[in-house]
């Protein structure tokens, strides 16, 4: 029987959610409180659940969920601008194929298993302060309401509010050179020659001036997404705010000059279908994970660049091993284990999406290198060394042995 009782969630994105469904399963009542006023029906471009991430999500109960949703995606196939394969990486042997899909029916599938276990999210509250003493924390909002608990989840994403008051010095998000892109394509003409259906292949092309990845299947449906090398940052908002003919026409001159003609797939999109992400962020170490009765999952401790097809993934595991280590522990103790259990991983994921963005913006010179390069480096790699993220696995019934804590006491931040 867990120690703590109660918990708030604040984030209702994808960590959230499977937090507080983790939590419940602990035996632990958790409400997620969400800034946004509505839910995110129709917002946000393609990500993948990797294997870690599924095996995350059934050890929650939540096995098959993704699987309705998401396309299959066997193998991941590097290219260059000119169309030459490059290298080819199979899903790992003994392991499910990864998923893609697309982020508004994964919010609506979590939203839907949130609401069939009884567990209560509220929107339109935006954390200003966290205040703890002895018994518990509050959670003070901006419209004056409050919420009360013994412990406070922060899931609250890469720009988190909840991280900031736990550490007035956290480092801010890092900008990693790439503005982002990308669209959902309905039915349409393909032509082979310029560039063809993909299967169950995931397509990545280093262009001649930026990074292109795509599906598309027979009947011409699929999806693409961009990473455009810009030295300065633009927020989503303001990318958004810029007429998105100008992004695609932007794109499409990008492009152009590539052999493998992604213009194609550019130029079949609709204007009000494209997804801007703006700039490209990860985070530097994070030195505070928790203090007191509060403590960060997923992209508010951990955010890795998209490049590492790591995200959703890590912040699935996070929110379950967070749950297991509250089951088990008094806060203190539970938070310290769950950093002991976290950190080292998903640094060294951030480290490999670090290298990925570096290839991503490469120079004519180290375009030359890496393609001649990437062909003998996959031949001689060990499939290990990509793969290890993907073998990680939670299990749920072990218990979660006690580690070392290092008490800070709790304190209003507002």
């Amino acid at each position: 029987m867990s120690i703590t009782r109660s918990a708030i969630v604040i984030g209702g994105g994808i960590a959230g959610p499977v937090a507080a469904l983790a939590l419940g399963q602990a035996g632990i009542e958790a409400t997620v409180y969400e800034a946004y006023d509505t839910t995110a029906d129709g917002v946000g471009g393609t990500l993948s659940i990797a294997p870690n991430g599924l095996d995350a999500l059934a050890a929650v109960g939540l096995a098959g969920v993704v699987e309705e949703l998401g396309s299959p995606i066997t193998s991941m196939v590097m290219r260059n601008g000119k169309g030459r394969r490059l290298a080819t990486l199979g899903s790992p042997a003994g392991l499910p194929a990864q998923r893609l899909l697309w982020r508004p029916d994964l919010y609506r599938a979590l939203r839907d298993a949130t609401a069939s276990r009884g567990v209560r999210v509220e929107y339109g509250r935006r954390l200003t302060a966290v205040d703890q003493d002895a018994d518990g924390v509050t959670a003070v909002f901006a419209d004056g309401t409050t919420a009360r608990a013994a412990v406070l989840v922060g899931a609250d994403g890469i720009r988190s509010r909840v991280r900031s008051l736990l550490d007035p010095a956290a480092p801010a998000p890092r900008y990693v050179g790439l503005l982002g892109f990308g669209a959902r394509l309905g039915p349409g003409p393909v032509d082979a020659s310029r560039i063809g259906t993909t299967g169950s292949e995931m397509h990545f092309v280093f262009g001649r001036r930026a990074f292109f990845g795509y599906v598309l299947d027979e009947d011409g449906s699929g999806g693409w997404f961009a990473n455009l090398p810009r030295a300065a940052s633009t927020t989503a908002a303001e990318t958004r705010a810029t007429d998105p003919a100008g992004w695609l026409k932007l794109l499409r001159e990008t492009f152009a000059g590539d052999g493998l003609r992604m213009d194609d797939l550019i130029a079949r999109t609709d204007p009000a279908d494209l997804i801007s992400v703006g700039g490209m962020e990860d985070l530097p170490t994070v030195p505070v994970w928790h203090r007191g009765r509060a403590v960060l999952i997923g992209d508010a401790a951990h955010a890795t660049s998209p490049s590492s097809g790591q995200g959703a993934s890590l912040a699935l595991e996070s929110a379950v091993e967070l749950a297991r280590c509250l089951r088990d522990l008094p806060h203190q103790e539970a938070f310290a284990g769950y950093e002991s259990l976290r950190r080292a991983r998903v640094e060294k994921i951030i480290k490999m999406g670090e290298r990925t963005n570096s290839d991503k913006a490469a120079g004519p010179v180290a375009r030359v290198l890496r393609d001649l390069m990437m062909p003998v480096a996959m031949r001689l790699m060990n499939p290990e060394s990509f793969s290890w993220p993907m073998r990680h696995h939670i299990d749920w019934d072990a218990p979660v042995a006690g580690a070392a804590v290092s008490v800070q006491a709790p304190a209003r931040a507002g």
